[in-house]
């Protein structure tokens, strides 16, 4: 199994640059059609709705659907699938970044109660205690 930086699968999802989709696309394709895996981590995940969303200004039901999509894909591997599909579900409802929630769920496989923050859109979402800043 080998894994895949996010810039190759920005180039694999959006087809945006002719010659890197085509590069990209083609080793995806042939690397799995021997039955191999590509791993895909939640750094990978993250940075991906962070480019969908900056840089090609993706609706959040689009980026959703997109996440969906490569959780679905049988020849990618995802790190710890559960907590992203988690994540997905807590973004779909809340007002936090994706990101956060992959933080939040993170934390929780790893049997912590809560994640502290001062964000506070993450703050207002289950799973968030949201860190005060004001002086006693």
């Amino acid at each position: 199994m080998i894994g895949i930086d996010t810039n190759v699968l920005v180039r694999y999802i959006t087809q945006d640059d002719k010659n890197q989709a085509t590069i990209a696309t083609e080793f995806i394709e042939n690397y799995c059609s021997s039955g191999n895996k590509i791993f895909i981590n939640h750094i990978v995940i993250c940075e991906l709705v962070w480019v969908l969303k900056k840089c090609y200004k993706t609706s959040k039901s689009e980026t959703i659907n997109i996440i969906e999509y490569i959780l679905k894909i049988s020849q990618f591997s995802i790190e710890n699938p559960q907590i992203i599909w988690q994540a997905l579900s807590d973004y779909k409802k809340g007002p936090a970044d994706f990101a956060d929630y992959v933080v939040s769920r993170t934390n929780k496989f790893h049997n912590c109660d809560e994640t502290v923050t001062f964000d506070q859109k993450a703050g207002k979402s289950k799973g968030f205690a949201l860190l005060s800043t004001n002086a006693n």
